[in-house]
C-alpha cells in the first residue's frame, strides 16, 4: 500500500513532466493496469452451467413435459 507521502512524491514527479510525457505516463499506465484487471476477471464457459437446476427437473419426466406444453398450445 502505498502511503500518502509516497504518493505526494509521485505526484509532484508526475507534475515535473512534460504534457507530451505526462501523456505517454497515462497511456502505459492504463495499459498496464488494463493488463492487471484482464488477469484477474474469470472467464467464464457454457459448461459451468452444466447441471444448474437439475434438482428442479429431478422427478419430472421430460417427454411427459412436453407433451404437456405441446398440449397446453392447443387450448
Amino acid at each position: 500500500m502505498m502511503t500518502a507521502a509516497t504518493y505526494d512524491r509521485t505526484w509532484h514527479m508526475v507534475k515535473q513532466l512534460a504534457l507530451p510525457e505526462q501523456l505517454q505516463l497515462l497511456e502505459n499506465l492504463t495499459k498496464a493496469v488494463r493488463r492487471q484487471v484482464d488477469a484477474e476477471v474469470k472467464t467464464y464457459s457454457i459448461m459451468d452451467l452444466e447441471g444448474l437446476g437439475a434438482d428442479v427437473w429431478q422427478d419430472i419426466d421430460a417427454q411427459e413435459y412436453v407433451n404437456q406444453e405441446r398440449a397446453s398450445w392447443q387450448s
